[in-house]
């Protein structure tokens, strides 16, 4: 997949939040990180697990200058139902995208064949609107919004520390690492 550190494709669509139904593209992403949160469907099971976890995450990611972008191939109308009928979902802040057409979700290449739904996959775009990191998972494995963090500030250390790369594991605080020929065979 040769989707790592490439741009963003162009898209527009209509997402839900804060109450109200708002058009976005494409240019509402580049200046800022942003996470695109795929998922395959509203008003389903581990769906919900998921979108609920980055929400309790939301401000915190906010605070790093990360929006987020969950995105299912529902409509807008959709997602402000589901907003409206459950506990979980309705503490949602984030952009809830609506892509009947498939566009973003073609775009970032996790379209279900046949199937018109998006597969569950995050994306993690830099304020160019490039793409830094990807995670897809299997239909039944949920995703967790610690890990996300955690990628988020490795990849904004290593934006704003150019030489130096974060190991596994690494958290915030933690020493990195400046790859240079003195560490081969050494780790």
């Amino acid at each position: 997949m040769g989707i790592i550190n490439s741009e963003i494709k162009p898209f527009n669509a209509t997402a839900f939040k804060s109450g109200e139904f708002v058009e976005i593209s494409e240019a509402d992403v580049k200046g800022k990180w942003a996470v695109f949160f795929f998922y395959p469907a509203d008003f389903t099971f581990v769906c919900p697990t998921e979108l609920g976890d980055v929400a309790d995450k939301y401000e915190e990611l906010q605070k790093l200058g990360v929006e987020v972008f969950s995105v299912s191939t529902d409509t807008h109308f959709t997602h402000k139902a589901w907003h409206d009928s459950s506990e979980t979902i309705g503490k949602i802040n984030y952009f809830m995208v609506g892509d009947q057409t498939g566009t973003i979700t073609n775009n970032f290449g996790v379209m279900r064949e046949g199937q018109g739904l998006a597969d569950r996959a995050t994306f993690l775009i830099d304020p160019d609107g490039i793409i830094q990191s990807v995670e897809i998972s299997a239909e039944g494995v949920g995703r967790n919004a610690d890990y996300l963090m955690d990628k988020v500030k490795a990849a904004q250390y290593v934006r704003k520390h150019p030489g130096e790369v974060c190991p596994a594991k690494w958290k915030e605080g933690e020493a990195t690492l400046a790859p240079s020929l003195d560490l081969v065979g050494k780790i």
